[in-house]
């Protein structure tokens, strides 16, 4: 019997916010992860002047922090190995995991074939870990 090795899968970014205790300028470090087959985002902040210091963990990614991810990591693009007559199985996972509709599913799979879908990274490996458990050759890329 062979062992699976999990790996997580993370992009992180730096930012500043105000401290609740003294409205100085706090450190943050936020991080998306896949981690056991699901995204979360966790943040640790420091402020220099006070001391103050929190963790947050499991929350979702606020949009502002994954247009930075975007823009200082770039897009990760979901890529099909093998492109194959296994759309209806593609459209069923993309459906499920992004929660859309069909028409949606169908337009989401065409930017997919046409390499035009793109995410964070930890995004887009949920996407391609998704497919490969549904027998898609799938990955998750950055080009």
């Amino acid at each position: 019997m062979g062992v699976v090795m999990k790996q997580a899968v993370f992009e992180s970014v730096r930012y500043s916010a105000m401290c609740q205790d003294c409205g100085a300028e706090l450190e943050c470090l936020g991080v998306q992860a896949l981690v056991d087959g699901r995204l979360r985002w966790d943040v640790e902040s420091t402020c220099s002047a006070c001391g103050f210091a929190v963790a947050v963990c499991g929350g979702n990614l606020p949009s502002e922090r994954r247009d930075q991810m975007l823009s200082e990591h770039g897009p990760a693009r979901l890529q099909m190995v093998s492109p194959s007559a296994k759309s209806v199985a593609m459209m069923q996972v993309l459906r499920a995991e992004l929660g859309i509709d069909l028409v949606n599913a169908k337009a989401v799979l065409r930017r997919v074939l046409s390499g035009d879908y793109a995410g964070t990274l930890p995004e887009m490996e949920l996407l391609a870990l998704k497919l490969r458990a549904a027998g898609i050759a799938a990955l998750a890329t950055r080009s």
